[in-house]
């Protein structure tokens, strides 16, 4: 495709999921993980895809903590790129869904969101 056929084509929104993991030089360090929902307006999913690999490119960083110990966040895995539910974000309405997913098993969703367990982390 011609550079100039990306820029004519209308531009929708994406959601992808993007699943981080923290390690560190700390010998008994507990990783954290992360899962990040990242908006992307592309022309196709295709692009979207590309640009979520991308993305992730500029976003793996490592940082010294106030421990003085090695953090570093690093991609584990774009979990799912998917067009949104509803783009209409000049809409009137308060509320704009934009992703779901499905799960058959609770319980094992519960065991490793910290939010429904109230589990409290730093």
């Amino acid at each position: 495709m011609l550079p100039t056929e990306s820029a004519d084509k209308a531009k929708s929104f994406y959601i992808a999921i993007i699943f981080y993991k923290s390690s560190s030089d700390k010998p008994d360090y507990q990783p954290l993980y992360q899962e990040s929902f990242v908006l992307i307006k592309a022309t196709s999913l295709k692009e979207a895809k590309a640009k979520a690999l991308n993305y992730d490119n500029n976003e793996t960083v490592s940082y010294t903590n106030e421990n003085g110990e090695t953090i570093t966040w690093s991609l584990q895995q774009v979990v799912d790129v998917n067009s949104v539910l509803d783009d209409d974000f000049d809409s009137s309405e308060d509320i704009v869904d934009l992703y779901a997913r499905h799960f058959r098993n609770y319980e094992a969703y519960q065991s490793f969101e910290p939010l429904l367990s109230k589990e409290q982390f730093e």
